[in-house]
C-alpha cells in the first residue's frame, strides 16, 4: 500500500432504480475499502459515476417524452440519492455524458487512431424491420456460442462471461421478431494485437485475483478478436473523425474512461496535479464477475495503446452476482428489492453488515435470504456486538457513576483482554488489505464475543476482586469496536463514539483502535441499545412482496 488511492467501481446505468443487486460486488465493498484507506492515513479517493449512453436509454427516454440528457440526469441524481442513503460515500460521482468525459474519451481514440490501433470496415449489422433500427449490443438476444446459454445478450454473455463473436438464433429484444442483416462500416480497435503486452501485464500484477488471471489468460491464448466499438444510433459520445459523422462510440468504449476522467476533474478542481496523482496512486477497479472481458482485456488494452499515459489498475476486486431468496434478481418480474424500498423497513448499516458478512472475496455467488438477514441481525449484530456494547456502557453508567474506573494491577484473563485490543487493528487490517472484507468483520464480531465471554467471566455485578480492571478494559474493548466498525457501520460506529462521551464523529486513525484510549475518570455520554430486534412477522411480510408490483 502506498500513501495515495484512487478507488472505483463499475458505473450504474442510469436506467432505473439501484437494487440489491447492484450494491453487493461492487459500490459496498468500494466504500469500505476507501474507508479504510482513510482511517490509515492514505489520501484516498472513491470516484464514481453514471454511465449515461447507450441504446436503452434513448429509447426508454423516447417513450417518457424527455431528451436523452434530461433522461440521464433524473436517473444521476436518483442514484446519488439512493447511494447517498446506504451512506455510500463518493468523493466525487460525475457522469459519462459531461464535456470533460466526452472530450477525454474522443482525445483517446484520436490517440489510439493515430497510433494505428483502430481501423475501419464495412459489416453486416443485425437491423429490426419491425423497429426501423440497428440492434446494437443489448437490443439482440439468442444463445451464446461458447457455452449455449440461452437467453444471452450480443454483447455479453451473463453465464460465462465472454463477449460473444455471434449470437445464434438473434432476436429482437424489443420486439421479439429475427432482425435482419444490413450492411454498415464500423470502427474497429486492435485488440488482438496486445495479447503479449496484456499477458505480461496480468503475470507481473500480483494483486489480481488468481482465478480471474487464469481464465483471462485462457481467453488470450485461445485468441483475442478486434473490437466493434462503433454504434449506429444518435445517443453516445461522437466519433471525431469526419468520415464518421452519425456514429458515435460504444459504451463499453466511454464508461470506463470516466473513471480518470471524473478524477482529472475532480482533483484538478480542488488544485491537484490530477494526471500525476493517478499515476502514483493505488489503483483500484471494483466490478462484479460479469464485466471481467471488458476490465481485464478492453481497459488495459486501450490505456496501452496510448503508451500507458495512464496507469493500469493495480486492484480488480471481482465478486459475483446476487440472487434473491436463491432465484436469479429479475427487475422485469419485480423479483428484486430496490435500495430505497430496503432502507424504509431497516437502517443502512443492517444491510451493510449483512452483506459484507455473506460476500467472500471470489467469484461465487451470494444469496440474499430474508430469515438468514433476520437471524444474522438480530443473533450476531444485536445478540454478539450490540449486546456487549451496552452491557459494557450501561454497567458503567449504573455502578460507576458513568465515569471510567481506574484501573489496578491485571490478572491473566485481564491481561489476555488488554492483548486482544493491542493486536486488533493488524488482525483485522491485514484482511482488510487483502480484500477480504467479509472475514474482516468476522474478526472484529470474534472481538466482540471475547469480550462478552470476558464481561461474563469476570463478573462485575458481583463487585468484587478485579471489577475495575473488566469495566475500564470492556470501555476500551467498545471504543476499539467502534473505529474497526467505522468503514463497515458508519452511522453505528458514530453512535458508539458519541455514546462514549466522545466527539459527535470519529477522529481517531486506524491504529488507534489498538490503544486503551479511554482513561480513568473519562465520562461518558448518553447511552442507549444501537440496535433493535428484526421481527420475524415483517420479515415474512417481505416475502410476500417479492414477485409483486411494487411503487417505486
Amino acid at each position: 500500500m502506498g500513501k495515495k488511492a484512487i478507488v472505483t467501481s463499475a458505473l450504474p446505468y442510469a436506467n432505473g432504480e439501484i437494487h440489491l443487486g447492484h450494491i453487493a460486488s461492487t459500490y459496498l465493498p468500494a466504500d469500505v475499502t476507501n474507508r479504510y484507506l482513510k482511517l490509515t492515513g492514505m489520501e484516498s479517493y472513491y470516484v464514481c459515476a453514471s454511465d449515461d449512453f447507450g441504446t436503452p436509454i434513448l429509447i426508454q427516454s423516447e417513450q417518457e417524452g424527455k431528451t436523452p440528457a434530461e433522461y440521464v440526469a433524473h436517473w444521476n441524481k436518483r442514484a446519488l440519492d439512493d447511494f447517498s442513503s446506504f451512506n455510500i460515500g463518493f468523493d466525487y460521482f460525475y457522469r459519462t455524458s459531461s464535456e470533460e468525459n466526452i472530450s477525454f474519451v474522443q482525445d483517446v481514440f484520436k490517440k489510439l487512431n493515430d497510433a494505428g490501433h483502430i481501423y475501419e470496415r464495412e459489416i453486416i449489422q443485425f437491423y429490426c424491420d419491425n423497429d426501423k433500427k440497428f440492434l446494437p449490443d443489448r437490443y439482440v438476444k439468442g444463445s451464446c456460442p461458447h457455452c449455449n446459454a440461452e437467453d444471452q445478450y450480443s454483447d455479453l454473455c451473463e453465464n460465462c462471461g465472454r463477449v460473444p463473436d455471434e449470437i445464434v438464433d438473434p432476436k429482437c429484444a424489443i420486439c421479439g421478431k429475427p432482425p435482419t442483416r444490413k450492411k454498415t462500416n464500423h470502427y474497429f480497435f486492435k485488440l488482438k494485437n496486445f495479447g503479449d503486452s496484456l499477458s505480461r501485464w496480468l503475470d507481473e500484477n500480483q494483486h489480481l485475483q488468481k482465478d480471474v488471471k487464469k481464465y483471462v489468460q485462457n481467453w488470450i491464448r485461445s485468441g483475442l478478436v478486434d473490437w466493434d466499438i462503433t454504434r449506429d444510433i444518435s445517443w453516445g459520445v461522437p466519433i471525431p473523425l469526419d468520415a464518421a459523422n452519425g456514429k458515435v462510440l460504444y459504451g463499453w468504449f466511454d464508461n470506463h474512461l470516466a473513471y480518470i476522467s471524473a478524477t482529472l476533474k475532480f482533483l484538478n478542481d480542488k488544485g491537484i496535479d490530477g494526471k500525476k496523482f493517478w499515476n502514483t496512486a493505488d489503483i483500484y477497479h471494483f466490478i462484479g464477475k460479469d464485466i471481467v472481458y471488458h476490465h481485464y482485456l478492453f481497459l488495459p488494452a486501450m490505456r496501452l495503446g496510448i503508451g500507458s499515459e495512464y496507469k493500469l489498475p493495480d486492484f480488480i476486486p471481482t465478486r459475483g452476482h446476487l440472487t434473491l431468496q436463491a432465484k436469479k434478481i429479475s427487475k422485469s418480474r419485480n423479483w428484486y428489492i430496490g435500495l430505497k424500498e430496503f432502507l424504509q423497513y431497516y437502517p443502512a448499516d443492517y444491510l451493510r453488515y449483512h452483506l459484507v458478512s455473506i460476500n467472500p472475496y471470489s467469484q461465487d455467488d451470494l444469496n440474499f435470504d430474508w430469515d438468514d438477514f433476520a437471524t444474522r441481525i438480530n443473533s450476531e449484530l444485536i445478540g454478539n456486538l450490540g449486546n456487549f456494547v451496552n452491557r459494557a456502557l450501561e454497567f458503567t453508567k449504573k455502578e460507576f457513576d458513568g465515569k471510567v474506573p481506574e484501573y489496578e494491577s491485571f490478572d491473566e484473563k485481564d491481561a489476555e483482554a488488554e492483548q486482544k485490543i493491542r493486536s486488533l487493528a493488524a488482525d483485522v487490517g491485514d484482511l482488510m488489505k487483502q480484500n477480504h472484507l467479509d472475514r474482516a468483520l468476522k474478526k472484529i464480531m470474534e472481538f466482540s464475543s471475547h469480550f462478552n465471554q470476558y464481561f461474563q467471566h469476570k463478573e462485575p455485578w458481583k463487585n468484587g476482586p478485579g471489577t475495575a480492571n473488566c469495566v475500564y478494559l470492556s470501555v476500551n474493548a467498545v471504543r476499539s469496536i467502534s473505529i474497526a466498525i467505522l468503514p463497515f457501520m458508519p452511522e453505528s460506529a458514530n453512535k458508539i463514539w458519541m455514546q462514549l462521551g466522545l466527539d459527535k464523529k470519529i477522529s481517531a486513525k486506524w491504529n488507534d483502535m489498538s490503544v486503551l484510549g479511554m482513561s480513568a475518570n473519562h465520562a461518558l455520554g448518553y447511552t442507549s441499545p444501537l440496535f433493535s430486534k428484526v421481527k420475524s412477522k415483517d420479515i415474512e411480510n417481505h416475502k410476500k412482496r417479492l414477485g409483486t408490483i411494487r411503487t417505486r
